[in-house]
């Protein structure tokens, strides 16, 4: 292993803050490893108001990283906001590279990176946080030989993140904040027993990531292609087959977990029933205008169109607002169907 120290690097999102404040007091100036972090933050944020504050609190030195800066120990580096955060060959990169289940900066970008750039010297940690982001690299940082921490998810301000993670990777330590910093210093003095040779599809993913590659034939030796759409750039999806965490990506580079991606088809699905129960308001005004002018057995016609649609339109709408309805809406959309998705 030509690298000399270990790499930490930590993934948190809603309530990542006060948590990371509380982690960085704890480590030492003279730690032996150097320390990377991913929040999830606004494009529009001030990374160097968090820097300072994180600063304020660590005596460890803080930047907010910028690409090629030397990675050295006892350092922090911060991922800057709309922007990816990946280690390589002992520099930082900082890259605009496509959004990983719809984040930028993503854990999971930041943690392949790591597996692929320092295999057994590479500890993950995942924070507080809402959705998945970090499990899937939570696993590559696993299958290259490195080490998983999860905050404990019942002291989490938000659960999700950590609680994915235990549920989809064999996690070697769920610990409390105040226990964290202890744990990550002795990991960082303990030298892996023996070499792990970190995987193929790893180094690639790691390789594209970083824009070196990127082509459908580099992608296809990671997954197999499926008839699934990329929801950012509409591309063609290749399911991963490496590694027990169902993923997908692109060739441009966009990648997602399925339950990311499974709530983005949730969320594309209520879209498109939305639009469709403004049409049929419309509909249902056209008619009712329609009824009103007509005379006779027409307009009859007409005003029974107008009541059998307005069932359908109490229907639809139910359904949107409360998850679910008593009849069926339209078609076979039925409460048992609503809860499934």
């Amino acid at each position: 292993m030509k690298h000399l120290h270990h790499v930490i690097v930590i993934g948190t999102s809603a309530g990542g803050m006060p948590a990371l404040c509380q982690l960085v007091a704890q480590l030492p100036a003279e730690l032996p490893a150097s320390v990377f972090i991913v929040q999830h933050l606004a494009p529009d944020s001030s990374g160097q108001y968090l820097i300072e504050r994180l600063a304020s609190h660590t005596s460890l030195r803080c930047h907010l990283a910028e690409d090629g800066q030397h990675i050295g120990k006892g350092h922090l580096y911060l991922a800057p906001p709309d922007r990816h955060l990946l280690v390589k060959d002992g520099h930082v990169m900082v890259t605009k590279g496509p959004r990983e289940n719809h984040y930028r900066p993503a854990a999971d970008a930041l943690f392949r990176s790591a597996a692929a750039a320092y295999g057994p010297l590479a500890i993950g940690v995942v924070l507080t946080g809402m959705l998945h982001d970090g499990t899937a690299g939570l696993e590559l940082i696993k299958r290259a030989g490195g080490i998983a921490l999860v905050q404990d998810p019942h002291e989490a301000e938000y659960s999700s993140m950590p609680s994915s993670a235990l549920a989809n990777v064999p996690i070697d330590y769920s610990v409390p904040i105040s226990e964290m910093g202890a744990l990550l210093q002795q990991l960082c003095e303990t030298r892996p027993e023996e070499k792990h040779l970190v995987p193929d599809d790893i180094l690639l993913e790691a390789a594209i990531a970083e824009r070196v590659v990127g082509k459908t034939p580099e992608v296809q030796q990671l997954g197999r292609q499926v008839p699934l759409t990329c929801p950012e750039c509409g591309g063609t999806l290749w399911e991963m087959v490496h590694g027990k965490v169902l993923r997908y990506r692109c060739h441009t580079g966009h990648a997602y977990t399925a339950d990311s991606l499974l709530r983005d088809s949730q969320e594309s699905l209520e879209e498109t029933l939305w639009v469709a129960l403004r049409m049929m308001e419309e509909r249902k005004n056209l008619l009712t205008s329609m009824a009103i002018r007509g005379e006779g057995q027409w307009s009859v016609q007409q005003e029974e169109r107008v009541d059998e649609l307005k069932q359908h339109i109490n229907r639809l709408r139910e359904f949107l607002l409360n998850g679910r309805t008593t009849k069926n809406p339209i078609g076979k959309v039925d409460a048992e169907s609503s809860q499934a998705g």
